[in-house]
């Protein structure tokens, strides 16, 4: 009885099939376009984001952490369409200076790929409610530690440890039918939440959800007269 060939993923480890989902040709086509992979000999865009998700998934600490990672899988990153480990200097020279854009429409182009498979029964279930909640929103802020000489911390007196909170803050408005971040702001963790609504650009009739922390009647006229609620 010969070999069962249908099974292509059984085997396989799990990064692999993660990175077998995404669409390699859709990414190619944003890579041209943004001309991402010029002056680049070694580093491809492909291989800055296999870099990029590797570390992500092992919940790596820093750059040489991640290389050395990948270095230990010797041969077997073939799997992963790379030839070997990039250096940590080599890839962080590409985090560095290769233009975030292409990243940022790749992450929408998956969100419409994928789109078929995210939830849609909220939506249904407020249109049969009588209610329109075609976009339907809500964004709230995470403040993240880092060190204070590279991002000014939020908070007038110092933590028991003479660290004063945070470093950066993200700010992320999220589609709350398809649970998919929309948009994301980082700032110092100074910026006061509600300074996060000016750079926000809602469509006609958007709802959003949002805590006090947000209340900015300014800007709540505004969307008034522009046709938010």
């Amino acid at each position: 009885m010969g070999k069962d060939s249908t099974k292509n993923l059984v085997g396989q480890p799990i990064f692999k099939q993660i990175i077998k989902m995404i669409p390699r040709d859709r990414f190619a086509e944003l890579v041209h376009k943004c001309k991402s992979d010029r002056y680049y000999k070694t580093f491809f865009a492909w291989d800055q984001l296999v870099t990029m998700l590797f570390g992500i998934f092992s919940r790596c600490d820093s750059m040489r952490e991640v290389c050395d990672g990948m270095r230990a899988l010797g041969g077997k990153l073939n799997y992963l369409d790379m030839v070997c480990s990039p250096a940590a200097s080599t890839a962080g020279d590409g985090l560095r200076d290769r233009d975030e854009e292409l990243f940022r429409l790749f992450y929408f182009a998956l969100i419409t790929y994928f789109s078929p498979l995210l939830s849609v029964s909220r939506k249904k279930k407020h249109r049969k409610a009588g209610v329109s909640f075609e976009d339907f929103y809500a964004f709230d802020s995470s403040t993240i530690t880092l060190f204070s000489d590279i991002m000014k911390g939020v908070g007038r007196n110092p933590k028991g440890d003479g660290k004063k909170k945070g470093g950066l803050k993200v700010h992320m408005l999220t589609d709350v039918h398809a649970d998919t971040p929309q948009f994301v702001k980082i700032s110092e963790a100074k910026m006061h939440d509600k300074n996060f609504l000016q750079y926000l650009n809602l469509a006609a009739g958007s709802m959003i959800v949002f805590d006090k922390a947000y209340n900015y009647y300014l800007q709540f006229a505004k969307w008034t007269q522009m046709g938010r609620s």
